[in-house]
C-alpha cells in the first residue's frame, strides 16, 4: 500500500491547537520539536512543513 497526499504526523508544543486523525507528538522545547520533525521526516519519507514556530506537519506528497 502506498500513501499519497496525506498528513502523516503533527508535531507541536501547544496541545490545545491540534486535534484529528493523524498521530500527534507533543514536545516541550523548540529543539525537541525540530528533532522529532526531522526524525519523522526521514522515517516516513515525508516532508516536514513548519506552520508556525510551535507546529510542524509531516506530509506525503
Amino acid at each position: 500500500m502506498m500513501l499519497e497526499k496525506a498528513i502523516l504526523a503533527i508535531i507541536t508544543m501547544d496541545k490545545s491547537k491540534v486535534d484529528g486523525g493523524a498521530p500527534i507528538f507533543i514536545c516541550g522545547t523548540k529543539k525537541e520539536l525540530e528533532l522529532i520533525a526531522a526524525s519523522l521526516e526521514a522515517i516516513t519519507d515525508g516532508i516536514a512543513h513548519a506552520l508556525s514556530d510551535e507546529l510542524f506537519i509531516i506530509v506525503k506528497h
